[in-house]
This record gives structure tokens, sequence and C-alpha cells, in this order.
């Protein structure tokens, strides 16, 4: 009788994990650009920027790995069993920072498609932490520390989209432009929401903010 429990339990696992992977593969948006990319626009070097926040290491498994389904079902997962909504808010800016940087490790492979596609969903993550945050502090939790953390990571974002726009191909960067709007939606709304509760945010680096 166990055995046969044990054998419908597996065959059940592993028709779910065969269906998560099917539905993961076919919800993939793909992007397809210019392969070389171009020298930075109007050949302008920016001035270094620093700014105090550090991105976590993504990982060895990048999108561009065949185990990348595998951690992207893991992350879907995480959150899903994940209750307690501030843990879930600093879980969604954790993948969005490991997002970013495996979008800017795949911009240096010449992988631009794919890493147009990360780094649109790592600025969504970044987005979504940003609504968490807020419906969080209106319920009356206390999220003045992930709030300073969320407007440097905004911060951040831009910093590295900055970057990434230098070695992307020119036909991918009208698209990057737009992915920035996240990160600067997400610094003016945390900037404004600390201000409100009478802390000093940390300062924009960008030029006319």
């Amino acid at each position: 009788m166990l055995r046969k429990i044990a054998l419908v339990l597996s065959t059940f696992l592993f028709a779910f994990v065969v269906l998560a992977v099917s539905v993961f593969r076919c919800s993939k948006i793909n992007y397809v650009f210019s392969a070389a990319p171009s020298p930075s626009p109007n050949g302008v070097v920016e001035e270094e920027i620093k700014i105090d926040y550090v991105l976590p290491y993504p990982g060895k498994v990048l999108p561009d790995s065949p185990l990348w389904f595998l951690k992207a079902l893991r992350d879907k997962v995480w959150l899903t069993v994940t209750l307690n909504s501030s843990r879930k808010a600093e879980l969604m800016l954790l993948m969005a920072d490991k997002r970013l940087l495996s979008a800017k490790a795949l911009f240096e492979k010449d992988k631009a498609g794919l890493a147009y596609s990360t780094l649109t969903k790592a600025e969504k993550y970044l987005e979504k932490a940003a609504e968490l945050e807020e419906k969080n502090r209106k319920s009356g939790t206390d999220t003045k520390e992930f709030l300073n953390r969320l407007a440097k990571a905004s911060l951040k974002h831009r910093q590295v989209i900055k970057e990434i726009l230098t070695i992307a191909p020119e036909d991918a960067r009208p698209g990057i432009i737009t992915t920035e709007n996240y990160a600067k939606n997400v610094y003016n709304s945390s900037r404004d929401a600390l201000q409100s509760l009478g802390m000093t945010p940390p300062k924009s680096p960008f030029n006319g903010e």
C-alpha cells in the first residue's frame, strides 16, 4: 500500500515539474537585438557615481543556463510560501537586485535579447517591492528601515542601468532607458514617504534631482 502511495506521489510530482517547466518556457518573451554593442552614446563618459548600497551576488546559474528554470521556479515557490508581507517585500528586492546583475552579465556576454528580458523582470520586482512596502506601511507596519534600503537600491539600479547603456546594442537602448523609469518612480515614492515620516532620504547623485 505504501509503495502504491509513494508511486502515485512521485508520478504527481514529476507531472507537476513538467507542467511548471512548460508554463515557464511558454511565458518567456524573446527579444532580438543586434549582437555587437556600439560605442557609448555621444562618446560621453559618465562621472563615477558612488551609492552606499551593495548588490548581492547573483549566483553562478544565470538565465542563459539550462538550469535557470529551476532557479526561477524556486523563487516563485519561495514568494508563494512566504506569508509575512514584510519578508516578502525583502525577497522581491533581493530578486530584483540579483536579476539586475544577471542582466548586466548577459549584456557583457552579447546576449542582449535575454539580458533585456531579465532587466525588465528585475525592475518589475523592484516596483512590486515598493508597492508591497506601501501597503505594509499603510496597514501600520514600521517600514522605515526598508524604505531607506529601497531608496538606495533604486539609485543603485539606475547606476547599473546607465552602465548597461554603455555596453548594450544601439537598438536595445530605447527599451533600457524606459526600464530606468521603474527605478526613478521607486526612488521618488520612497523619498517622499521618508520625508513624510520625518526622515532624511538618500540624496540622488543624478543631475537635476
